[in-house]
């Protein structure tokens, strides 16, 4: 145990001691911002103004106000999605650093064992999604209640603490077979550069789900991107959807819930949030094994 935490928190302080890495890490959610700022909030918002203006006698300003609201906190929970995977991978750059140097050859003949080494950089990855995460929840939600919107419950921060910790799980264990896979810190700054460019469309981030071909939305169910962003946005969105929609037929919103990635069908079926945490587990557990394997071929190719 002393040997797994001397190694974990060594990978931990080579991530924040390293200030480009961070930095990258979170250009992402920059990205979201900004755009959410100069482009794509304003379309969001005139969209929602302009399915509740179909109905007679609401109040204009309010449900503009609600509309901006609702976007934001739509924005920040597609943010929390996004920072487990960038921070995840870029916090294996001391993984693919090790390897590149030869320290991992170094670290392999010291007395600890593999198992012990593969866990010290799996759970580092993972402690460190959580930390910048849980960073992230409390700067947005502040920021959310400067702006107006409604704080969350204790019960509700403690399922999104819970979201956090499983969707960082799945990413740390992603990130991992792909850090197997890259040998040079050239090809992992190239996976980081064309993953951090993805993630955004594969959570729905910059375009809604419902907007897009049923292929592209078929390619997206495959990944775990958009069923985390959903959980998030389920928790997140659910007072200030109340707010908005108030008096709107349900047909309606679930149709709006749908083009925007808060309620996702799988197999003609909707998921609840604990259907989409248990697809995430299963994901998390699948590329788990699938590393092991990895793992034990290469032990006996090293032979």
């Amino acid at each position: 145990m002393t040997q797994f935490m001397a190694i974990t928190e060594r990978n931990i302080k080579m991530y924040f001691r390293d200030k480009g890495a961070v930095f990258f890490s979170l250009l992402s959610m920059m990205i979201v911002i900004g755009l959410m700022v100069f482009f794509l909030g304003d379309l969001n918002i005139e969209g929602i103004t302009g399915i509740l203006g179909q109905f007679p006698g609401r109040d204009s300003s309010q449900d503009k106000e609600n509309a901006q609201m609702l976007v934001l906190a739509w924005t920040c929970a597609g943010i929390l999605s996004i920072n487990a995977v960038t921070v995840t991978l870029s916090a294996y750059a001391v993984m693919i650093k090790d390897k590149a140097t030869g320290k991992l050859n170094s670290i392999y003949t010291a007395p600890v064992g593999r198992r012990v080494i593969t866990a010290g950089y799996i759970v580092s990855a993972w402690m460190v999604s959580v930390c910048v995460c849980m960073i992230t929840l409390v700067i947005t939600e502040v920021y959310g209640a400067l702006q107006g919107l409604p704080v969350f419950s204790a019960v509700k921060h403690m399922q999104l603490i819970g979201m956090i910790m499983m969707n960082s799980f799945v990413y740390a264990s992603l990130m991992y077979l792909m850090a197997l896979l890259v040998k040079t810190e050239g090809a992992w700054s190239g996976l980081g550069t064309v993953v951090g460019t993805l993630v955004g469309f594969l959570g729905g981030i910059y375009v809604p789900i419902g907007t897009l071909s049923e292929v592209i939305v078929k390619i997206m169910k495959c990944t775990p991107v958009i069923y985390g962003t959903a959980m998030f946005r389920n928790v997140m969105t659910e007072k200030i959807m109340g707010d908005t929609f108030e008096g709107i037929p349900d047909d309606i919103i679930s149709e709006y819930r749908r083009t925007v990635g808060i309620d996702l069908e799988l197999f003609r079926k909707d998921l609840s949030i604990t259907q989409e945490l248990l697809l995430l587990l299963f994901c998390g557990i699948l590329l788990m094994a699938v590393s092991a394997g990895i793992l034990k071929y290469s032990k006996k190719t090293d032979r």
